[in-house]
């Protein structure tokens, strides 16, 4: 049974740094399309971070672009994401979402669907 569980969310002013982590068992993270996305308020949830864990360049929405890192961890199981100059507008929670095929140039299709998510964590950037 592959788990995703999200830690590293909190309460941070703007310009601020938090780093999310999500740990995964029962998955093998070699070759497979991970992600972070976000969810706020009355808004669709949008892909801001994106990866193929067997390597190549990631996928950042224009959004975060520039500000915050994705990274994986294959010996640990660990996928993270590394969030700084934090906005208002960064608010949400987050969720760590992995794919159980292989990976390869369709991990970062917008129309991509994963198929295992996080329970989420919550990040609010006050101003």
């Amino acid at each position: 049974q592959v788990q995703l569980v999200e830690s590293g969310g909190g309460s941070v002013q703007a310009g601020g740094s938090l780093r999310l982590s999500c740990a995964a068992s029962g998955y093998t993270y070699s070759n497979r399309c991970m992600a972070w996305l976000r969810q706020a308020p009355g808004q669709e949830r949008e892909r801001v971070a994106a990866i193929d864990t067997a390597g190549g360049s990631p996928y950042y929405a224009d959004a975060v672009k520039g500000r915050f890192t994705i990274s994986q961890d294959n010996a640990k199981n660990t996928l993270s994401l590394q969030m700084s100059s934090l906005k208002p507008e960064d608010t949400a929670m987050y969720y760590c979402a992995a794919g159980s095929g292989r990976s390869g140039a369709y991990c970062y299709l917008i129309s991509y669907v994963y198929d295992y998510w996080g329970q989420g964590t919550q990040v609010t950037v006050s101003s």
